[in-house]
């Protein structure tokens, strides 16, 4: 593409960014329908967040994703937030207007959208077990709270942070039993009573990490979403595999939370097909293997 003066610069901040594919999706989407755009990444250190997000505003930028740990940075710094943003309690996307900088957040839409894409179902009324209750665990136990699962069990080696997540949902969705998993020994037990499992830890990025549920842990019937996006088999879908789940990674996820962004920056809506192929393409030239 050309890049000239009126070319419209999008972005994703995080610290470190190495790691993301958003431009690699964005840029994609921007080609597929002729918009004279470019999406970038930018390693933005979490002290400096709100004062770059007010120069990328003025500097008139067309919108703004974060990813980690920049995401609770903006959700305490920003006084606008929309629902979503207000619900889960961290902004992965930034919205600039007339009237300032709104942050939201897609990642609630992004999973629901990539289960139901996965394993052809909802999770309204599904037992759920979620392992890992940090940002991305979090989000993603209240969304399956506000979607309608009958109950959501937390595990965590913090087990304060379970706790604390565990009475967000009984205090927002009461119709779902939100319990903890007190313990990695009871973790096993809480993954067989699960219709659907989520591995929302860090587990799993690193050569040589050992997944934390063995294959004995789950089930023919069951469904293992893993948000790790960068492998085509974790080591806990591997794990899930063996003992008879259903899996899928977390690229769906990634997908669609991006989708939603650029319909939030564009009012336009995303060509999805070309989102997907470019992030097929990206693990494909990146050459990430499975770990271990």
């Amino acid at each position: 593409m050309k890049i000239g003066s009126k070319t419209k610069i999008f972005a994703v901040l995080g610290h470190p960014i190495g790691h993301t594919f958003s431009p690699a999706m964005h840029n994609a989407a921007f080609a597929a329908l002729q918009r004279d755009a470019l999406y970038c990444a930018f390693d933005v250190a979490p002290e400096c967040l709100l004062e770059v997000l007010s120069a990328m505003r003025a500097m008139g930028l067309g919108g703004v994703n974060l990813t980690v740990p920049l995401k609770e940075v903006a959700f305490r710094g920003l006084a606008q937030l929309d629902a979503s943003a207000r619900r889960l309690g961290a902004v992965n996307t930034i919205e600039f207007t007339a009237d300032g900088i709104v942050g939201h957040n897609t990642d609630g839409y992004g999973f629901l959208r990539a289960h139901e894409e996965a394993f052809g179902c909802s999770v309204t009324g599904a037992r759920v077990f979620v392992l890992g209750s940090g940002g991305a665990g979090r989000a993603v136990a209240l969304m399956c709270g506000e979607a309608g699962a009958q109950s959501v069990t937390l595990g965590d080696v913090d087990l304060g942070r379970c706790q604390k997540v565990a009475a967000e949902i009984r205090g927002a969705f009461p119709a779902c039993a939100a319990q903890v998993a007190p313990d990695a020994a009871a973790w096993p037990g809480a993954v067989r009573a699960a219709d659907l499992v989520v591995q929302a830890t860090p587990v799993g990025m690193q050569a040589g990490d050992a997944a934390l549920l063995t294959p004995e842990a789950f089930r023919a019937g069951q469904r293992l979403l893993d948000l790790i996006y960068w492998f085509p088999e974790t080591v806990h879908m591997a794990a899930a595999k063996a003992g008879g789940a259903t899996v899928a990674n977390g690229l769906g996820m990634l997908l669609h939370q991006g989708a939603r962004a650029f319909e939030l920056w564009t009012k336009q809506a995303a060509p999805v097909a070309a989102m997907r192929a470019a992030l097929e393409a990206e693990l494909v030239t990146r050459k990430l293997v499975q770990p271990g």
